[in-house]
């Protein structure tokens, strides 16, 4: 990618994110812009019912999946605003950038897992890098900033987003409980992808098929810490609501054609129970395991949150409430090490789904193919 606009114009490449059937081009620039994307012949742009938006140094555009792929290169366009009038405003003239993209392949895909990142960028990023330039997608799974207290942290999901992929491969982001936190989390959605507002959505890459789920906060709404500003109880009751109706959909869902691998990516692993005030939710729980196993049948399932990594099996130590398949926990962290930082790699094969958790120096400390 031609990256000679980035440094007096934009804070770091752009990031593409998966969401849905559709790709949500997210920039984050250092003055105030117009913007637009050019994929193919067709144009797409930031706007606001047919209002350029330039008072946001986080632009969003959306394109259809289909189109992108086939092109393999979106072109970003932009005007940098000089005074914005009633009428006659002041802009510059048209610049632009290319950038080449690259669809994720139909098998042995690359994967890279990251997850409580809490606003470090250089440490997850170093970590990230193990597949190199043979990553074909990247997964952050929640707690990615460390709190919503300030706008800023947001920044950090598309930080690391675009430092790692350079725009030219398809992200997937997962909300985390730490999210929830904050004056600005109800101002989540306006800054990172998202299907209609919901935190919770299906997505499709090459022959992988995934869905997001979003457990929400990890203790009671009524517990002291949050200070009587969430709901996430109501909020996990529309959530199995969307499972039902992904379950009535599977066939332009998980059982359309093409899909090879089913993946689930939730920041909290919902199988998994913890102690007092944790222990949360285990109706609801149970009722997303059984649901996914008997009807979704997935591969493997992403999650975070517990700032350590292992593999699970159904039936193991780990697994109370029914776990739907092999369950990866790939986020290793310890505040007490700050240099030390672990994820997972996965590569989805013919033959099984091989995963390595690494650490920030790609060393390997354990492994284990999940057979198919």
């Amino acid at each position: 990618m031609s990256n000679t606009l980035l440094p007096d114009v934009f804070a770091f490449p752009p990031a593409v994110y998966a969401v849905g059937k559709e790709y949500q081009i997210f920039a984050v620039v250092k003055s105030e812009l117009l913007m637009w994307i050019r994929v193919g012949d067709e144009e797409y742009f930031d706007d606001s019912n047919g209002i350029l938006r330039s008072g946001s140094d986080t632009h969003k555009i959306v394109v259809p999946m289909e189109e992108l792929d086939k092109a393999g290169s979106y072109t970003v366009k932009f005007r940098r605003v000089q005074e914005r009038l009633p009428y006659f405003s002041k802009t510059g003239e048209v610049e632009s950038f290319t950038v080449p993209f690259r669809s994720v392949p139909e098998d042995n895909i690359h994967v890279y897992h990251l997850a409580d990142t809490h606003n470090k960028v250089d440490l997850p990023v170093k970590t990230g890098s193990y597949f190199g330039d043979k990553l074909d997608l990247l997964i952050l799974n929640g707690d990615i900033p460390d709190h919503s207290g300030e706008i800023k942290n947001f920044m950090t999901i598309h930080e690391i987003a675009g430092k790692m992929t350079n725009g030219e491969i398809p992200t997937v982001y997962s909300r985390g409980n730490h999210d929830l936190r904050g004056n600005h989390a109800e101002d989540l959605a306006t800054y990172t992808p998202n299907r209609n507002g919901h935190s919770f959505y299906t997505f499709r890459v090459g022959s992988l098929w995934g869905i997001l789920i979003d457990c929400g906060e990890d203790k009671e709404d009524s517990h002291a810490a949050y200070g009587n500003t969430i709901c996430c109880h109501a909020f996990r009751k529309r959530e199995t609501k969307y499972i039902e109706e992904v379950i009535r959909n599977a066939a332009k869902e998980y059982e359309e054609e093409g899909v090879k691998y089913k993946a689930v990516i939730s920041h909290v692993p919902f199988s998994h129970v913890q102690k007092e005030p944790f222990n949360i939710e285990k109706e609801c729980y149970t009722k997303w395991c059984a649901l996914l196993k008997e009807h979704v049948k997935p591969d493997v399932m992403l999650s975070g949150h517990l700032h350590r990594s292992f593999i699970s099996h159904c039936g193991s130590e780990h697994d109370q409430l029914g776990q739907p398949c092999p369950l990866v926990v790939g986020s290793r962290w310890n505040g007490d090490k700050p240099q030390e930082f672990a994820g997972a790699a996965l590569t989805f094969t013919k033959e099984g789904i091989n995963v390595k958790l690494t650490d920030q120096d790609h060393n390997v400390y354990e492994e284990e193919t999940l057979k198919r």
